[in-house]
């Protein structure tokens, strides 16, 4: 019996049609999604892949490269496809999308050529801007079928982000969700408007955000984190057999903040994401570049940095560290 009950709203045995593909219960394969053309006229799709199992159950939306430079997200899902850990499904459905946004992973940008966000673009429009049609396009064809998903996702712009699970309010079931991804810290985090999760959310979708690491940049522990807390979940819904000898504690943070630079300068961090800090705590130093001046960055908070800053270079008012400073560390 699953230990996480998620009710499906499509009967079981009711196709799963995407573009012209049809997959029965016991089926598998991939679809192409046509997004749009690049300028030099080549057709771009967003490669779906689709696991039906041969009994009823939840389907499990598994997203990534919605931004399309944060590669540990992409590379989560590539490994758990290679390593066919959805090829025998106990119960229910997989939908696994490794890269969303293929225009912003080919120019190495978070955005699309325009410069707008996908993930500040949905629930998106066929006709609209080129990050609206990408939006638009999983909104129409994906989520019809989909009972809850896990969007991932890594820091951006040279922030590292401590692996992390965010869920919108403990009355959901995205709080189950986000505890059984078992991530050393469980972040209830309003949903953003025009975001993917504001969308699920309005469509009665349970969704959790991973976020671990950096953009542009492999890690090895964001990636385990990543494979493993898809696996919990698989295991929890009842979907597949995956006995989990590495549980950690997680702490659950009710909110946070940012600790931003009071100068601009070069940036030498001393504490990093993960550590505890409390208020009045040297995190690390600003300086010119020129060895005449230094400012000592002391913690304005008590709290758990969840993610921090890694540029060389910052300027006055850049985030330096993101802090949970309201927390439940006794957690589970």
């Amino acid at each position: 019996m699953a230990l996480l009950e998620i009710p499906s709203r499509n009967a079981f045995d009711q196709e799963l049609i995407l573009e012209k593909s049809v997959f029965n219960p016991g089926d598998f394969g991939e679809v192409r999604i046509p997004v749009g053309r690049m300028p030099s006229d080549t057709r771009l799709y967003v490669n779906t892949y689709v696991f039906r199992s041969y009994h009823p159950g939840p389907t499990l939306l598994i997203l990534a490269g919605v931004h399309g430079d944060e590669i540990n997200s992409i590379e989560v899902v590539s490994q758990l496809l290679q390593e066919g850990t959805f090829d025998h499904l106990k119960t229910g459905n997989v939908i696994a999308i490794p890269l969303l946004n293929v225009f912003g992973f080919n120019n190495f940008s978070r955005d699309v050529p325009d410069g707008k966000d996908v993930n500040r673009s949905f629930p998106g429009a066929l006709g609209g801007s080129l990050a609206a049609r990408v939006a638009a396009t999983l909104t129409k064809k994906i989520l019809p079928f989909v009972d809850l998903a896990v969007d991932m996702h890594t820091g951006g712009s040279s922030r590292f982000n401590h692996p992390q699970a965010r869920f919108h309010s403990r009355q959901s079931p995205a709080f189950e969700m986000a505890k059984v991804f078992n991530t050393p810290y469980v972040i209830k985090q309003p949903v953003i408007s025009k975001s993917f999760r504001k969308t699920a959310k309005d469509l009665n979708i349970p969704a959790i955000v991973f976020e671990a690491g950096e953009s542009v940049r492999l890690d090895g522990d964001a990636i385990h984190f990543g494979k493993r807390g898809v696996k919990r979940l698989l295991h929890h819904l009842g979907m597949i057999d995956f006995e989990d000898n590495e549980t950690v504690h997680s702490t659950v943070i009710e909110r946070t903040t940012w600790q931003r630079a009071s100068q601009s300068g070069i940036f030498i961090w001393s504490r990093s994401s993960g550590d505890f800090i409390q208020k009045g705590e040297p995190l690390g130093v600003i300086k010119d570049p020129y060895g005449n001046k230094s400012v000592t960055v002391l913690s304005r908070y008590t709290g758990f940095i969840i993610g921090h800053n890694n540029a060389s270079v910052v300027n006055q008012g850049d985030a330096l560290f993101h802090i949970g400073i309201e927390y439940d560390h006794e957690g589970f």
